[in-house]
């Protein structure tokens, strides 16, 4: 992959953080945000240490404008053009039964993946034009796309589930300006998002079924690693894939099919 100016959200664990390696290793430069500033930081020293890789972090919420506006801020000043970005900050948020999600509930989840998705975009197009186009990859899921069994995840499968609508929309409002925009949908990962869940009333909610031995049929059960999906995001915003745009790629072993 030709050398790259990349913005990368929810950089500094899991997909985001195999991805910048990733990228890096190719000696792209790269603009990393996540609100987990030590383990943000402590990506920016190992990958600085790269030759030929310039990285600078920024600590911020991808909902907030303020930060999103810094986090553009460094970009300009640093190189005045941006070639790609990965739309990868998300959490799961808490699931429950629809008549128990609490509306502030369903706010957090859908402030941090969805308006956190289009502020994103929204701030970054603009320097994605001026370089004469780019790459854009979302980072949604399975979950609200391809499957709908997990109990209570109705805010966080929404949300994913807009996140491709998003995609595809845009896919075609974009094209003129030689902006390419794909999704990723993983399915279960190796990754800590599940800290950031909180699962509540799961008996009122989950549908009694036995599923074959095995969620994930090409691991044998085991969930795919980080690196599995920052590969596929690699492919996507480079040129190898430089006729694709709009499309979901589902990177799950097949889980999706089997639930």
């Amino acid at each position: 992959m030709t050398p790259r100016v990349v913005f990368i959200t929810g950089a500094a664990s899991g997909i985001g953080r195999a991805t910048a390696r990733l990228l890096a290793a190719a000696e792209n430069d790269l603009v990393l945000m996540d609100l987990q500033g030590d383990g943000l930081c402590e990506l920016a020293d190992e990958l600085s240490l790269s030759d030929g890789v310039t990285v600078v972090s920024i600590g911020g919420d991808v909902s907030d404008e303020a930060d999103m506006d810094q986090a553009v801020h460094a970009v300009t000043s640093n190189w005045g053009r941006l070639d790609a970005v990965v739309v990868n900050a998300g959490i799961n948020g808490v699931w429950a039964p629809i008549d128990d999600l609490t509306p502030e509930e369903w706010d957090r989840t859908i402030r941090i993946n969805l308006r956190g998705t289009y502020l994103t975009i929204n701030r970054t197009v603009p320097l994605l034009k001026k370089s004469g186009g780019g790459a854009i990859v979302v980072v949604a899921s399975i979950n609200g796309v391809r499957t709908f069994t997990n109990p209570g995840a109705t805010a966080y499968s929404a949300s994913k589930a807009a996140q491709v609508a998003m995609v595809q929309q845009l896919a075609l409002e974009l094209a003129r300006h030689g902006i390419r925009i794909n999704v990723v949908c993983p399915g279960a990962i190796d990754t800590n998002i599940a800290a950031s869940s909180q699962i509540r009333h799961r008996e009122q909610t989950e549908i009694p079924v036995v599923w074959p031995d095995g969620s994930v049929p090409i691991t044998g059960g085991e969930p795919g690693r980080a690196e599995d999906v920052a590969r596929i995001i690699g492919f996507l915003l480079s040129d190898a894939s430089a006729h694709m745009t709009g499309s979901p790629i589902f990177v799950d072993g097949g889980q999706g099919l089997l639930r």
